[in-house]
């Protein structure tokens, strides 16, 4: 590898796609299920790239072509000799939730005082994971790398390249239980992370209100901890939900003054004290903390608030699980609002524990007292006092909330990023 290290320090980066080519770049001709990257080595040439590493013997076109066994398995090597060139600390994030709202809280957060890489959007997998990493330069102080499972083993894969000497598990629930079976299968998987630190004599901060996490930590790891009891070394207190968070947190040493924020939900609490948490880890001054999580918007559908000529709307359907989709439904019966009305689309990969896990959350939503209307045939198939209405798929939503308008409302719109939810926007 460090011959071939040598070739890409003579290039201008990497480059999967051939659409995004920059000159002198190496391009890297990966395989999926749709497409074959050794098929462009040709293009790639032409369009200026000066290295193609292609694992197809007829690709090997050129003395500009590198020929390997594998391609993905050389990205992963290239980045993890990359990221040992640095001794930088390297963040470790990953878990059922939250886990990108996390990390761009914490990059806020440190980003006040450091100069800090982290996983861009939510490039978290077997090749989002090693691109990040070949983005580290000199000037970088830490890198913060999320890290996405939905197989047994994803975790340790990652681990094996980004070698991370922090680690952050939001939370462990049932989360993608179609490639893990169960919740035991979810649990073994994201525990790989804490393994991984250990081993490197690292540093893992976790929350300590949550017993799953704090069961499982390592033995010989150093520990901080965050939650809301007197016990952790940062405590937060959830001052209100109006619908935004407002919080307060305290140290040893330190009490803040009243943080009003821009997202909204409980589970999102536990997000800001994770970010300060990490705060406190690197000897960010409190003030810039406190300024950072002030300060932070969310996008992409991540419990963002808009508001439209009619209501209000919390648009939190970038994706949804059980457990994200309890924690929405838990924290919106929570806001004082004498209006409210759910959305909720169909959780997807599920596996045979789908139809249990919907008519769970339909239940649940009936013990809040919550109504609001579903969409997908998933939920479609299940009876419940909570539902006012139910549709099979989001065109039908729309049919019929153009013809039913909800006004002066407060609404939650969650699901699965494959129900499409957020194209309901428009017409509320």
């Amino acid at each position: 590898m460090e011959n071939f290290y040598k070739l890409y320090l003579k290039t201008t980066g990497i480059c999967t796609d051939t659409r995004k080519i920059q000159k002198g770049c190496m391009f890297i001709c990966l395989k999926g299920d749709n497409f074959n990257g050794n098929k462009f080595a040709k293009d790639a040439l032409e369009a200026g790239a000066r290295y193609v590493v292609v694992d197809e013997t007829e690709a090997d076109i050129s003395e500009n072509t590198i020929l390997v066994e594998n391609c993905l398995s050389f990205l992963q090597q290239l980045a993890n000799y990359h990221r040992n060139q640095f001794s930088i600390p390297v963040i470790g994030i990953t878990g059922s939730n939250g886990k990108t709202s996390t990390k761009e809280l914490i990059h806020q957060v440190l980003s006040t005082e450091c100069d800090v890489l982290a996983t861009i959007g939510n490039l978290n997998n077997h090749i989002g994971v090693p691109l990040t990493l070949l983005r580290l330069n000199k000037q970088h102080e830490i890198a913060i790398i999320e890290m996405g499972a939905n197989r047994f083993k994803d975790i340790a894969e990652l681990c094996e390249i980004a070698e991370p000497t922090h680690a952050i598990i939001t939370n462990i629930g049932k989360a993608h239980l179609e490639g893990f079976i169960n919740f035991e299968g979810v649990l073994t998987t994201k525990k790989e992370l804490y393994d991984s630190v250990e081993q490197m004599g690292g540093h893992i901060i976790y929350n300590s209100d949550d017993n799953i996490l704090t069961d499982i930590l390592p033995k010989s790891t150093k520990n901080l901890s965050y939650g809301t009891s007197d016990n952790c070394d940062i405590k937060g207190t959830l001052l209100g939900l109006t619908p935004y968070v407002r919080l307060s947190w305290k140290t040893q040493n330190y009490q803040s003054p009243v943080i009003d924020t821009h997202m909204v939900g409980k589970y999102n609490f536990y997000n800001f004290l994770a970010a300060i948490a990490f705060g406190i880890q690197f000897q960010i001054k409190p003030e810039n903390i406190n300024s950072a999580i002030g300060s932070y918007i969310p996008e992409n559908n991540r419990s963002q608030i808009k508001k439209t000529d009619h209501n209000t709307l919390i648009l939190d359907c970038y994706n949804a699980n059980p457990t994200s989709m309890k924690s929405a439904l838990e924290s919106f019966a929570m806001i004082d609002n004498p209006d409210k009305v759910f959305i909720i689309g169909d959780m997807l990969e599920l596996g045979n524990q789908e139809m249990a896990e919907h008519e769970t959350i339909l239940s649940f939503a009936q013990k809040s007292g919550l109504k609001g209307y579903t969409v997908g045939p998933r939920f479609e198939k299940i009876s419940s006092n909570s539902v006012i209405q139910s549709f099979k798929d989001k065109d039908e939503a729309v049919a019929f909330l153009r013809s039913n308008p909800i006004r002066n409302a407060l609404i939650l719109i969650k699901g699965s990023r494959g129900i499409g939810l957020e194209t309901l926007e428009n017409d509320l």
